[in-house]
């Protein structure tokens, strides 16, 4: 596996969360502005795009965010989204972050709880699909 990071939205990251999000999970509103903003992690498997998730300041939570990770389906159970998270985790780290904060699916929260995660606050939703915000010191 082998990780990059980009300023702008790859194309490769683009079709990979189009696919999770939109084809998949139905969801309508997966680009927003804060992908001109966030830096991108692309994972390639044997030279192929296979996850992505993007990192972003926010100001209002006073923390960098993780969102948007996502493992293409025929690269699920390998290991990808924990090695998506370490990269996360590392950027936040090498860029002086202090914690990583992220809004999982409620479906997700077991995922994130096992690399480290700890749920806090209330649950919202998101296009109808509940979240829990959670975090990890760094």
């Amino acid at each position: 596996m082998k990780a990059e990071i980009y300023n702008t939205l790859p194309e490769e990251a683009h079709v990979i969360r189009n696919t999770v999000f939109i084809e998949e999970q139905g969801f309508e509103k997966e680009f927003d502005s804060i992908d001109a903003q966030a830096a991108h992690i692309l994972l390639y498997d044997s030279n192929l795009p296979a996850a992505t998730c993007r990192i972003f300041w926010d100001n209002d939570m006073n923390s960098h965010v993780l969102g948007r990770l996502a493992v293409l389906k025929e690269y699920r159970g390998r290991g990808l989204g924990a090695a998506v998270v370490k990269e996360a985790l590392d950027y936040v780290k090498s860029a002086g972050g202090k914690q990583l904060m992220l809004h999982s699916q409620c479906r997700a929260a077991g995922f994130y709880e096992r690399l480290g995660f700890t749920a806090f606050g209330d649950i919202g939703y998101d296009e109808g699909c509940p979240h829990i915000w959670m975090k990890k010191e760094l």
